[in-house]
């Protein structure tokens, strides 16, 4: 199996300058609400960044999952804290986010070397 995390993020950064030629009011209004939403607060951004990862996971989006482990990683979260992050999702929904813990093992194996 090839690494789908490496050919995400090869293809993101182009897919992004897409959006924002072509549905600029998307991409200001939804980067408005992430930044407003993401930044520190009562909860660090950390651990936001957990709970976004743990989100993405049960809801099986890919690109948030790869996303996420990134931004947790940049964020300060080792791998034990990301990886018990997916395994709160799993609990929480069972087989169908445990399906998807290769998704983050593959998305921790493409960045920690970057980090």
């Amino acid at each position: 199996m090839g690494n789908e995390a490496a050919s995400f993020f090869e293809q993101w950064t182009a897919d992004q300058i897409k959006v924002k030629q072509l549905a600029p009011e998307i991409a200001r209004g939804f980067g408005g609400l992430f930044q407003a939403t993401m930044k520190e607060g009562a909860l660090s951004v950390r651990e936001k960044e957990l709970i976004a990862l743990a989100i993405g996971l049960a809801m099986r989006c890919v690109p948030c999952i790869n996303l996420h482990v990134e931004k947790c990683l940049h964020a300060g979260a080792t791998r034990e804290q990301i990886l018990e992050a997916a395994g709160v999702a799993v609990m929480m929904q069972g087989g169908p986010s445990f399906t998807y813990v290769p998704e983050v093992i593959r998305a921790l194996e493409h960045l920690e070397p970057m980090q």
